[in-house]
C-alpha cells in the first residue's frame, strides 16, 4: 500500500525536490540580468536587500534574487558557480531544514546561500563545524565571497580573549566549533558586567556535519567547572587493590552496556581487605564510587581506543570520529581513576559552575538548519528532538561508486591477514586505498602489518591529527594507502590524483563495521564524488565487537556445521542485513540514551532560563529598587508563615522568636520591636510594619551611599546571591541526578522523581537567595571602597570570566581565609558570611 502511494503521488523527498526546483528556474532566469552587472553593481546589491529587508520585503521574497547574486559574486571571486542541486541546498538550509548532500557535492559552498541571506537581517549568522581547522578555512575561503559582498566575516576561536570574541560575534557570519559557540553562551550568564557579554541573541545557524555535532556528541554537556580541593590517595589505592580481583568470581563486565557489578565473592573481599562491615552503608559510599570508578577504568576502559595517553596527560577519545577530545574530562572522578590505573598525576576533581547539553544551547536558536552527507538514518530523532527534516539533495552527476558485498571471517586474524592481502593485490595496480578502522588500536596494527609486507603507507589517527589535512589531500593520488581511523579526513574532500580515473578510483576497505550505519557510509563516501569512478567493501569477523556483543554465535556454529575454513570468507546478504539490524538495536539504544539526558537536561533547563532570565534583567536594569525590595518582602512573607500560621490564634503565634529571627537575620536591632506588633490580629498588618521598617532602613542606606552607589550595590547583591546559590544548587542536582536511579527499585520512575524533587529544590533556592538578598541589603556594613566593585563582594561563588580559561573557571583576585574578616564589611568571618 505504502509502495502504491509512493508511486502515484512521490517519496516526500521528491515533492520537495519538485518544489524547490520551480524556484531554481527564477533563480536561474535572473542570472543574465545579473551577469551584466560590474562589480560595483553586484556589491551594492547588498545595500539594495538591506534597505528592503528594512521596508518590510521578507527573506522569501528576496531569496531569488540574493542567491543569484551569491551565485555571480562566487563565480568571480573564487571562479565557483554553485550547481541547480546547490540552490536547491541552499534554500532546504534556509527553510531551517537538514539537507543531505553526499561527500564532495560543495557543501561548504551551499552553505554561503543562506548565510548571506540571512545576514541581510544584520542579527548575525553562525555557522557551526566539527574542528576549528574547518571553521577557519571556512572562514578564510567564503569569507572572500561574502567580504566582496560587503558583509563582516568573523572567526570563533578557543584561546581569543573577550574582545576578541565580542569581535567575532558583532560580524554577520561567525564560523566556529559547538563547543565553542556553547561555552561562550554558559560563559556570557557568568558575567559581572553586561559589557563583558560576547554573544549577540542566538538567530541562526547552519550547522555543518550536522549528525555529528546534534546526535554523536549530544549525549556529553558541555560542563564548565572548577576545581573542588579532594585527597587523591585514594584513587592510587582503589587503582591497585582492584588490579587484584577476577572477573566473573570478585566482578561481572557487561559488555553491550559498558557496564560493571561487583559480585557478593567481591564486595565481600573488598570488605576484608577494607575492615568494613557493610560496603554499602552510607559511610562508605565514597570507597564504594572510587572503587566502582577503579573497576571501569581497569576492566572497560581501553588504552589507545577510549583514550591515549599523551604528554603525562589522559586525552579522551571520541569513539565516533576517533578525534583526540582537547580539554575535555570524564566526569564523576572516572578521568582521575584512569589517571591513577596509568601512574599519573592525578588531578583534583571538579566542581560543576555551569553545564548546558548541546541540544538544548542548539534549540535556544531562532532558526536551526544542518547540512550533512548522512542524515536520514536519524530523521526520527532530528524530528523529534530539533524539529528539523531532513531532505535528501539529489547528486550533481550519478554516483558510480561499486560497493561490494562485505566478506565475512570466522577469526579477527584471518580477516587482518585478507585485508591485507587484498591492499597488496590493488597496491600493485596503483589504485589509492583508504583504510578504515575503529580505534588508534587497529590502524597501528594494520601499519605494522603492512610494514612487514613492504607497502608504504600513512597512518591517520587521532595521534597525527595535526597532518590531517596534508594527509587527506594526498590519500587520491596513485599508489597511496591511507590507514584512517573514524575522522577518515571529515569535511576535507579526497581529490583524485592523475590517472587514478583509468585505474577504478579510490577504493575504500572497511576492517569492522561502526555501531552507527552513518559512520560506516561516511566511510564509503569518501569514494565516487561528484560522480568520479571508486568502490567499497567491508572485512569483517564473527569476533569483531558488534558481532560479538549482537550474536554471531548461530553463524559461527553453522560455520563449523559446514567445515568452513578460518581463511574461507562467506559472502552473505542474510549475514549482512544481521548486521544492519544489529545496527539499528545499537542506534535506538544510543538514541534512548541521549533522549534520557536530555530528558534529566530538560528539568535543568528549565531552571536555567529561568535563572538567566533574571540575570539578565539584572545585568541591563539600571535601577533594581522594586525587585530587591519584593524579594525582601517575599522573605518576610515565609517567615511570618512560620511565626504567625494562619491556622492559628494570634494569642499562640511566637511575636519574641518573629523578632529575634528578623533582628539576627535582616534587620537592624531597633528598626522593630515586639510592641510594635503585639495586639494586631491580622497576618497583613503585621506585615505592613515590616514593609515600612525595611522602607525606613532601605532609604537611610540610600541616603548614607548616594543614588548611584545604591544602585551599584543592589546589583553586586543580587549577582551575589543569584551566582552563589545557583552553583550549590547544580551540584546538589547533579549528585540528585547521580543517585535517582536507585529510585527504580522502590517501584517509581526516576525521571519523575528527578523532576519533583528537582521543583522542590529550585524552589528551595529561590527562598535562600531571597533570604540572602534580605540579609545583605540590610545588614551589610558598607564601606565605599567596595561597594563599586563586583568582584569583590562576589567573591564567595560569583567568577569573573574576562580572565577565566576556556573550559576551567578560576577564581580571580586575592584569595580570602575562611577566619579573616569578610570584604563585604559585615563584621562576620569570611566562612561564616560570603565564603559559606
Amino acid at each position: 500500500m505504502i509502495g502504491l502511494v509512493k508511486k502515484i503521488f512521490g517519496t516526500s523527498d521528491e515533492r520537495e525536490i519538485k518544489r524547490l526546483t520551480r524556484r531554481v528556474d527564477e533563480i536561474n532566469g535572473l542570472e543574465p540580468e545579473i551577469q551584466k552587472l560590474s562589480d560595483e553593481q553586484l556589491q551594492a546589491k547588498t545595500a539594495e536587500f538591506k534597505s528592503r529587508v528594512e521596508q518590510g520585503e521578507t527573506l522569501d521574497q528576496l531569496l531569488p534574487e540574493a542567491f543569484a547574486v551569491v551565485r555571480e559574486a562566487s563565480k568571480r571571486v573564487m571562479n565557483m558557480r554553485h550547481y541547480d542541486v546547490q540552490l536547491i541546498g541552499g534554500m532546504v538550509l534556509h527553510e531551517g531544514k537538514i539537507a543531505e548532500m553526499k561527500t564532495g557535492e560543495g557543501k561548504t559552498l551551499v552553505s554561503t546561500l543562506p548565510t548571506y541571506l540571512n545576514a541581510l537581517e544584520g542579527k548575525g549568522v553562525h555557522v557551526v563545524t566539527v574542528n576549528e581547522y574547518l571553521a577557519a578555512r571556512d572562514a578564510e575561503e567564503m569569507g572572500q565571497l561574502h567580504n566582496f559582498l560587503g558583509l563582516t566575516v568573523g572567526l570563533n576561536q578557543s584561546g581569543m580573549n573577550p574582545e576578541q570574541k565580542r569581535e567575532a560575534y558583532a560580524c554577520d557570519i561567525t564560523y566556529g566549533t559547538n563547543n565553542e559557540f556553547g561555552f561562550d553562551y554558559l560563559r556570557d550568564n557568568m558575567v559581572l558586567y553586561k559589557e563583558n557579554k560576547v554573544q549577540r541573541p542566538l538567530y541562526f545557524a547552519v550547522v555543518d556535519e550536522v549528525d555529528s555535532n546534534l546526535i554523536d556528541e549530544a549525549r556529553t554537556p558541555l560542563i564548565i567547572s572548577g576545581q573542588a580541593q579532594r585527597s587523591t590517595d585514594l584513587y592510587f589505592v582503589a587503582a591497585r587493590f582492584v588490579k587484584m580481583l577476577k572477573e566473573e568470581e570478585h566482578f561481572l563486565v557487561d559488555e553491550k552496556v559498558k557496564g560493571i557489578t561487583l559480585t557478593d565473592e567481591g564486595a565481600s573481599r573488598i570488605e576484608k581487605a577494607f575492615k568494613i562491615d557493610n560496603l554499602y552503608d552510607a559511610e562508605h559510599i565514597i570507597l564504594n564510587h572510587h572503587l566502582q570508578n577503579a573497576l571501569r577504568a581497569e576492566y572497560i576502559m581501553k588504552r589507545d581506543v577510549d583514550y591515549v595517553v599523551s604528554e603525562g596527560e589522559i586525552i579522551i577519545v571520541d569513539e565516533f570520529t576517533g578525534r583526540m577530545m582537547q580539554g575535555r574530562r570524564y566526569s564523576d572522578g572516572l578521568h582521575q581513576a584512569i589517571e591513577a590505573k596509568e601512574g599519573l598525576k592525578v588531578q583534583n576533581e571538579s566542581m560543576t559552575l555551569a553545564t548546558i547539553t548541546l541540544q538544548n544551547y542548539f534549540r535556544m536558536y531562532e532558526k536551526l538548519s544542518g547540512m550533512t552527507g548522512t542524515a536520514k538514518t536519524e530523521e526520527e530523532e532530528f524530528k523529534r528532538i530539533y524539529g528539523m527534516e531532513v531532505v535528501v539533495i539529489p547528486t550533481n552527476r550519478p554516483i558510480a561508486r561499486e560497493d561490494l558485498p562485505d566478506m565475512i571471517y570466522k577469526t579477527e586474524a584471518a580477516k587482518y591477514r585478507a585485508a591485507v592481502d587484498e591492499i597488496v593485490e590493488r597496491h600493485k595496480t596503483g589504485q589509492p586505498i583508504l583504510v578504515g578502522t575503529t580505534s588508534i588500536e587497529k590502524s597501528e596494527m594494520i601499519s605494522e602489518l603492512l610494514r612487514r609486507k613492504g607497502v608504504r603507507h600513512t597512518v591517520l589517527n587521532a595521534k597525527q591529527h595535526e597532518r590531517e589535512a596534508d594527509i587527506v589531500l594526498n590519500a587520491g593520488q596513485k599508489g597511496a594507502v591511507t590507514i584512517a581511523t573514524n575522522m577518515a579526513g571529515r569535511g576535507t574532500d579526497i581529490k583524485l590524483g592523475e590517472g587514478v580515473h583509468e585505474i577504478g578510483g579510490l577504493h575504500i576497505l572497511g576492517t569492522e563495521r561502526h555501531e552507527s550505519r552513518r559512520i560506516d557510509n561516511q566511510l564509503r563516501g569518501r569514494a565516487g564524488r561528484q560522480g568520479d569512478p571508486g568502490s567499497s567493501q567491508f572485512f569483517l569477523s564473527l569476533q569483531d565487537e558488534l558481532m560479538r556483543r549482537f550474536g554471531s554465535d548461530n553463524i559461527s556454529s553453522m560455520m563449523d556445521r559446514l567445515g568452513m575454513e578460518e581463511d574461507t570468507p562467506i559472502e552473505s546478504r542474510m549475514v549482512s542485513r544481521a548486521i544492519e539490524s544489529a545496527q539499528k538495536r545499537v542506534e535506538g539504544n544510543n538514541f534512548d540514551v541521549r533522549r534520557v539526558v536530555l530528558q534529566y537536561d530538560d528539568v535543568m533547563n528549565q531552571q536555567r532560563s529561568v535563572i538567566y532570565k533574571q540575570r539578565n534583567e539584572v545585568l541591563e536594569s539600571e535601577d533594581l529598587h522594586e525587585i530587591v525590595v519584593n524579594m525582601i518582602l517575599s522573605h518576610v512573607d515565609r517567615v511570618l508563615e512560620s511565626f504567625c500560621p494562619e491556622s492559628q490564634v494570634p494569642e499562640e503565634w511566637d511575636l519574641e522568636g518573629l523578632v529575634e529571627h528578623a533582628q539576627s537575620t535582616f534587620l537592624v536591632e531597633g528598626a522593630l520591636a515586639v510592641d510594635d506588633i503585639r495586639g494586631l490580629e491580622e497576618v497583613a498588618e503585621i506585615r505592613a510594619k515590616f514593609e515600612t521598617a525595611i522602607e525606613q532602613l532601605y532609604e537611610e542606606r540610600e541616603e548614607l551611599m548616594g543614588p548611584e552607589s545604591m544602585r551599584e550595590f543592589e546589583k553586586v547583591i543580587l549577582l551575589r546571591a543569584v551566582d552563589s546559590k545557583w552553583l550549590d544548587h547544580i551540584d546538589a542536582m547533579d549528585h540528585l541526578r547521580q543517585g535517582i536511579h536507585l529510585r527504580a527499585y522502590a517501584q517509581t520512575d526516576p525521571l519523575r522523581e528527578y523532576q519533583f524533587e528537582g521543583f522542590e529544590m529550585f524552589n528551595e533556592m529561590i527562598a535562600q537567595i531571597e533570604e540572602e538578598v534580605a540579609t545583605l541589603m540590610l545588614k551589610t556594613e558598607v564601606r565605599p571602597e567596595v561597594t563599586l566593585q563586583r568582584q569583590v563582594i562576589a567573591e564567595g561563588k560569583a567568577v569573573n570570566t574576562d580572565e577565566e580559561e576556556s573550559k576551567t573557571v578560576r577564581r580571580d583576585g586575592e584569595k580570602v581565609g575562611r577566619n579573616e574578616p569578610c570584604p563585604c564589611g559585615s563584621g562576620k568571618k569570611f566562612k561564616n558570611c560570603h565564603g559559606e
